[in-house]
């Protein structure tokens, strides 16, 4: 991300926060004479104690210096979630991890340990993806729940990409638009602790012009590095599958996530995922 392009993104970041900002929440009337939703940037400034002209300057893409403090006290005034403020500074001081550029030869391999988890994980469809949600490892279950990843080359085992590209999931996912959402929130994450990294601008351009919606959806989307979801699938062969989607990080020098596909308790998931895989062997 060039420093232009992160001052937009900020930019944009900032008119998005405020905008889903009750005034009721922090305090202010509602009044009836608003032209959008949310907070005004005057009334973001009073409440970051901060003046009105400096904090348009800011939302508007400004290349001004902005201090920890005044930060801290802009994401409590538009009541920001700890990754939400993560974001934030990462945007406004360029405190990202660096460009730690990742070539398809060089893909995070696979440790015994997680391979041995993604064993013990049989009931649970469980991917293993890189900080470009770059699928590097997944289990059996998943295999049979959402596609054959085997027979997709490496390059192209993108989460984000296949969502969209690939009718599979989109037939699978009743709530496909959640699906995707929790998957843009983590990559949002990631956007912002490696902004320096241009690799992410380059594929969000390339996502825009292969899908229409994914524009829309990428601005809508929020920041989360651990979004919890319940998902409904329609499956060819088990019907209606229930799952709730646990993202967990490992830590390491990979930067490398587990999201897990848990079968709801309340549902007969699990017993259909072990005929699956039962008509699989």
């Amino acid at each position: 991300m060039n420093h232009q392009t992160r001052l937009q993104a900020l930019s944009t970041f900032l008119k998005a926060q405020r905008a889903k900002v009750q005034p009721q929440s922090v305090g202010l009337p509602a009044g009836t004479r608003r032209r959008t939703p949310g907070l005004r940037r005057e009334e973001v400034a009073q409440l970051a104690g901060v003046s009105a002209t400096w904090y348009t300057w800011l939302e508007q893409g400004r290349d001004i210096k902005v201090s920890a403090s005044v930060l801290d006290c802009i994401s409590t005034a538009l009541q920001m979630s700890v990754d939400e403020r993560k974001y934030l500074y990462a945007l406004a001081q360029e405190t990202g991890a660096g460009s730690g550029l990742i070539h398809a030869e060089e893909l995070p391999k696979i440790s015994p340990p997680l391979q041995r988890i993604l064993l013990e994980l049989r009931h649970c469809p469980t991917l293993i993806s890189d900080r470009r949600c770059q699928i590097v490892g997944w289990n059996q279950a998943a295999s049979q729940v959402f596609l054959d990843f085997e027979q997709i080359p490496p390059e192209q085992r993108n989460m984000i990409r296949l969502l969209f590209i690939r009718k599979e999931f989109q037939r699978l996912a009743v709530n496909w638009g959640q699906f995707v959402r929790a998957y843009l929130a983590i990559f949002r994450a990631y956007y912002g602790q490696y902004v320096e990294d241009s690799w992410y601008d380059t594929f969000l351009e390339e996502m825009q012009n292969i899908h229409p919606d994914f524009k829309t959806l990428w601005q809508q989307s929020e920041v989360s590095t651990a979004p919890d979801v319940l998902l409904e699938f329609r499956h060819a062969k088990a019907g209606k599958m229930l799952f709730h989607l646990t993202s967990l990080q490992v830590h390491g020098k990979d930067d490398l996530r587990l999201s897990i596909y848990t079968p709801s308790p309340d549902s007969t998931t699990e017993s259909k995922l072990k005929q699956l895989l039962e008509s699989a062997q």
